[in-house]
């Protein structure tokens, strides 16, 4: 038996989306016999004068039904004796276009349904790009209601020029077109006496054997869900295997700090297990403390790195218009952070694939625009890391999700350390990003890091002690606490940089890693200062006890 096929149905308003898998379900045999008198009793009152209507198994919204149909996304789950599926019937009509993106985003195969009467439609392509976007690689092309143009072959053979020509616009591949009719059954579960020219598989044979098989990505990740802590001897880290495999006492990076440490143990559910492969929900822990939370990839074997500034393509889902400028929640793989789009490239016209200047972008838009996010985050190019380089944007007022893409560029690669300005001595490294400029939009009040920084300082070099929104002393000490490392500054230049405990406090200014200003006057002060930290690990009421933002730094308006 092959493996479970997950798959999209989608297409233009009233091609017969529901009728065709309801009429799969139902000559299959498998619904059961109080559904199927119940369709027979609904069907005696609706559209086809007593006639068995197939799309009442699907449409069970009352505003649907009243319609005829599909607004929001029906999932089916159903096994023949070849294979199991899970299907999502998408809505058709150009409103409800976010609909059918959410459906595509969970498919491995499309089935695009086409009018026989009408052809290859804008919503048809509209939906291929949309799908395409999504990652689907795999399209079946239905052209369904042959019985409506007398099943004549030459009106199919016109439809077939035009799915190629869109196969070629789109760079589509695997691409199987059927003809079909789903209200009569032709070629939808058996072959068809009425289309003897038409000599391949029903559309339901072909599913079953089908082969979606993706390309394994490179080496081992695990975005990071849930730290786990349910006494104080005990921490994992809860998420799903996104790629590779894992084993106890396998060496594991964290991202973005790339702190290393290796695996303890594995929890697979509630039982101990030494390996574990991709596609498991799973529970590691690890041989030693370091800085894991919601958001962190753990990896091993991949070239993964973090990005500030990316290009993506985007599908606008939200009512109001998308602007240049724009803050959102960006959320990519488990992590939401704040973000920005700072340029929409161009948009796509969704007919000729024409790429078109554009200012702002409108609901069921497609355009490719550039992000950037107020701090850096583990991404990659959606061919290689799919988890890691889709995302959605979130309005940050109502919550809603305005756009969902994918990420086609990326720029910026971060060093080490995560795009932050760095310093580093032998040995000694230390992050900081205290050369971050912060600004503020005017229109949502929203701050942002907006400067990425990604040189790296060592003893003797000068550095930028004033920006467009810092201004530090000619000489202090910047205390990186997360690093236990102190970078002493003399006259502009970077005079040493050591341990933090062989750090003596002289009198100079200090500030954190991040710029702000550290509320210490004496040797003793600063000792208070450093136990208090290590005793916290750095609690909202140490950073409001110790830290104030405003002596260095300030926020520019309008950037």
């Amino acid at each position: 038996m092959k493996g479970l096929l997950k798959f999209i149905t989608c297409g233009s308003v009233d091609d017969g989306k529901s009728t065709l898998i309801g009429h799969i379900l139902y000559d299959a045999k498998l619904i059961y016999a109080d559904q199927e008198k119940a369709l027979e009793l609904d069907s005696r009152v609706g559209s086809r004068e007593g006639a068995i209507d197939y799309s009442l198994l699907l449409d069970g919204l009352m505003a649907e039904r009243e319609q005829g149909i599909t607004i929001d996304v029906a999932y089916r789950y159903f096994t023949t004796d070849s294979r199991s599926f899970i299907v999502a019937d998408t809505p058709g009509h150009e409103e409800y276009t976010r609909n059918m993106a959410v459906g595509a985003s969970f498919a491995e195969l499309a089935v695009i349904l086409i009018d026989a009467s009408q052809g290859v439609l804008v919503q048809t392509r509209r939906h291929a790009r949309i799908c395409r976007l999504m990652g689907i690689r795999h399209f079946v092309f239905a052209v369904n209601k042959m019985d409506l143009v007398g099943y004549r072959e030459e009106r199919f053979r016109e439809i077939e020029k035009q799915i190629v020509e869109l196969k070629t616009k789109l760079h589509l591949h695997n691409i199987k077109v059927i003809p079909l009719s789903a209200t009569e059954g032709d070629n939808v579960t058996i072959g068809s006496d009425k289309m003897t020219w038409y000599s391949g598989e029903p559309l339901l044979k072909y599913l079953e054997n089908v082969d979606v098989g993706t390309d394994e990505e490179q080496g081992f990740y695990m975005p990071v869900q849930r730290v786990c802590r349910p006494n104080h001897t005990f921490r994992g880290f809860q998420g799903q295997i996104e790629s590779g495999s894992v084993s106890v006492g396998d060496e594991l990076t964290v991202l973005p700090g790339r702190e290393k440490a290796r695996v303890k143990g594995i929890l697979v559910g509630d039982k101990d297990s030494l390996t574990a492969r991709s596609g498991q929900p799973v529970t590691i822990s690890l041989d030693r403390e370091v800085d894991v939370s919601r958001g962190s990839v753990l990896v091993n074997g991949t070239d993964l790195a973090v990005y500030k500034r990316m290009t993506v393509s985007l599908l606008w889902m939200a009512d109001d218009k998308l602007t240049a400028g724009g803050e959102y929640l960006v959320k990519l793989g488990t992590k939401t952070i704040p973000g920005v789009v700072k340029e929409i490239k161009y948009k796509t016209d969704v007919n000729t694939g024409e790429k078109l200047p554009a200012e702002s972008l409108e609901k069921n838009g497609l355009a490719t625009v550039e992000i950037v996010t107020a701090e850096p985050i583990v991404t990659d190019k959606f061919e290689y890391h799919r988890t890691l380089g889709e995302l959605i944007l979130i309005d940050r007022v109502t919550n809603m999700t305005s756009a969902c893409g994918v990420v086609k560029v990326l720029h910026d690669k971060s060093g080490e350390f995560s795009n932050r300005a760095s310093f580093s001595s032998g040995e000694l490294e230390a992050r900081g990003d205290i050369f971050e400029e912060f600004s503020c939009s005017t229109e949502s009040l929203g701050v942002l890091k907006y400067k990425t920084v990604g040189r790296t300082y060592t003893v003797g070099d000068t550095i930028p002690v004033r920006g467009e929104s810092y201004h530090y002393p000619d000489s202090f000490d910047i205390i990186v606490l997360r690093d236990r490392i102190a970078v002493e500054i003399r006259r502009k230049v970077v005079a040493a940089i050591k341990p933090l405990p062989e750090y003596v406090y002289t009198g100079k200014p200090v500030v954190n890693g991040r710029g702000f200003e550290a509320l210490v006057d004496s040797a003793e002060s600063f000792a208070e200062f450093i136990d208090e930290y290590e005793t916290t690990d750095g609690s909202p009421e140490f950073f409001e006890k110790w830290l104030r933002f405003g002596t260095y730094r300030k926020i520019i308006f309008g950037k």
